[in-house]
């Protein structure tokens, strides 16, 4: 098929045909006797694949992808496709522990509501408000959990706890009773500290819940293309050597 017919068959204009072959998403096209390109079914399988690929994991993620899987065996292809859904698995157990750890903090939002923004506590008045050792609270600190603010550069020196260290901690102490360990905890933490408004973080999170399920059935969508595609490698019937 031509460039008109092969646009056609992959929703793309004839210049985004153009365009994506150049930047190699696709294979390069035969050329006619007469200098035109000339297609097959394989390339309508890459183009449909790269549409729901680039929602997936992003146009410039996408694009290296199309052109990885052709230049290595079929094992290593399906590797680096299946490396996508682990990805997208881990933003989704990230945001769903941060949500819980903002459940688990709700009952106590009364309390932030309630005190102003100067205040703040200390170790002590910290460890002894969550139940925990001061130590738990400084090995938070060193694992990058909570952030106290510093009064001195001394070993040992003082710390205070403002309001968002206090509910970060807060966070940590309610997940790990939960029997979450500290990189599953670091996780809930890096995404509560991205949501722009605390307040509204529950809502926010599941926005992203929906977002990251979107893009994990585009993945899916591109799924049956991707095959094809990697199936139709010149490497495609040589089994797979040192894979990694």
């Amino acid at each position: 098929m031509n460039t008109t017919a092969v646009a056609a068959a992959s929703g793309y204009s004839v210049q985004q045909v153009r365009d994506l072959e150049a930047l190699g998403v696709i294979p390069t096209a035969a050329r006619a006797h007469n200098g035109y390109r000339q297609f097959d079914t394989t390339h309508v399988h890459a183009f449909r694949a790269y549409r729901d690929l680039a929602h997936a994991v992003g146009p410039a993620e996408a694009r290296r992808a199309m052109r990885e899987i052709r230049l290595h065996p079929p094992g290593r292809g399906a590797a680096l496709i299946c490396r996508f859904y682990t990805t997208l698995d881990n933003e989704r157990e990230q945001a769903l522990a941060a949500r819980l750890a903002l459940e688990s903090i709700r009952a106590e939002a009364a309390t932030d509501a309630e005190a102003k923004e100067g205040d703040s506590m200390t170790i002590t008045e910290l460890s002894q408000a969550l139940g925990v050792k001061a130590s738990a609270l400084r090995f938070w600190e060193k694992s990058g959990l909570v952030a106290p603010d510093r009064l001195s550069t001394r070993p040992r020196t003082a710390r205070r706890y403002t309001l968002t260290a206090i509910r970060e901690a807060r966070i940590t102490a309610a997940l790990r009773a939960g029997g979450y360990r500290i990189p599953e905890v670091r996780r809930a933490i890096t995404a509560v500290r991205d949501l722009n408004d605390v307040s509204d973080s529950l809502a926010a999170l599941d926005a992203r819940l929906d977002t990251i399920a979107q893009r994990t059935l585009a993945l899916l969508r591109a799924g049956t293309h991707l095959a094809a595609v990697i199936e139709s490698t010149p490497m495609a019937g040589h089994a797979d050597r040192h894979v990694a």
